[in-house]
């Protein structure tokens, strides 16, 4: 069982959806965690929410931050690795809200050797506006509140929501890279450091979640599914900008077709040349 979890939180530039998550992490059930919020090159402004939620998150807060030279995600979520303290580490994407028992059930399903991929919901494009801009809290919805919101088209699916005692089931996909998101994902330390962590050599959206993900089965680390168990509830965005993803996906394939375990510009990248961040507890 881990002992202090350290929750990154990644984002840019969206303060309306990460005072959201943040919030939800306010209300956590198990307490003995930490949020590192991986800022991919916001404004001060989110440095400022970050300030507001020192006091009521966990055992503490810090805000990771590097300049802004597009989408660098893999980059930002290994400086905010660098920061954080804890032995276990949950990725959560900055637009997603975690329901009471997110940090309880990551913690009750980690088990050596194994990573945890979780899954989500995602809201309508008006039904985010309307959680945003009335401040309500999807989190602590009822039963009944889904499934009207399903009715109406409010949310994709419920299933997500759900708690089902899955036992072995949850090795079916062991070896499977395909389908595993950075959005709800869990790693221990000592494997994210075995394969130097995120390939910061991915640019752009896209893959380099797939990336990680290859070299930790490649390096004998097994998945275990998190679904029905640690669902969070994703809030709507514009599609990011894909001009990116050809070379990514050629960037994947070569990964795929040799024996990589360790990333190409990875954690000891920045450990030798820690370059612009800013990191402050």
């Amino acid at each position: 069982m881990a002992a202090l979890i350290s929750v990154i939180v990644t984002t840019y530039n969206r303060e309306d959806a990460l005072a959201a998550s943040l919030r939800s992490l306010g209300r956590q059930t198990d307490r003995d965690f930490e949020v590192i919020v991986a800022d991919d090159g916001s404004g001060p402004a989110t440095a400022a929410l970050v300030e507001t939620f020192k006091s009521s998150i966990g055992h503490r807060v810090v805000h990771v931050w590097h300049e802004d030279k597009g989408f660098r995600a893999g980059e930002i979520r290994n400086r905010a690795v660098l920061a954080a303290r804890g032995d276990y580490i949950v990725f959560l994407d900055g637009d997603c809200i975690a329901r009471p028992d997110f940090v309880a059930i990551h913690r009750r399903l980690a088990e050596q050797g194994c990573f945890v991929t979780g899954n989500r919901i995602l809201l309508s494009r008006e039904l985010t506006a309307q959680v945003l801009r009335d401040g309500l809290s999807p989190e602590n919805w009822s039963c009944a509140t889904w499934l009207k919101e399903r009715f109406r088209g409010g949310v994709n699916r419920l299933s997500a929501l759900l708690h089902l005692p899955l036992g072995p089931l949850r090795r079916l996909r062991r070896k499977q890279w395909k389908g595993a998101r950075s959005a709800n994902l869990a790693i221990w330390r000592a494997d994210l450091l075995a394969v130097d962590g995120y390939d910061a050599d991915y640019s752009g959206w896209g893959k380099e979640d797939s990336d990680i993900i290859v070299r930790l089965l490649r390096a004998g680390v097994t998945r275990k599914d998190g679904s029905f168990a640690t669902g969070v509830i994703h809030l709507w965005h514009a599609e990011a900008d894909r001009s990116a993803l050809p070379e990514n996906e050629r960037k994947l394939g070569e990964i795929l077709q040799g024996d990589s375990v360790r990333a190409k510009r990875g954690l000891s990248a920045l450990r030798i040349a820690p370059a612009d961040d800013n990191a402050g507890a």
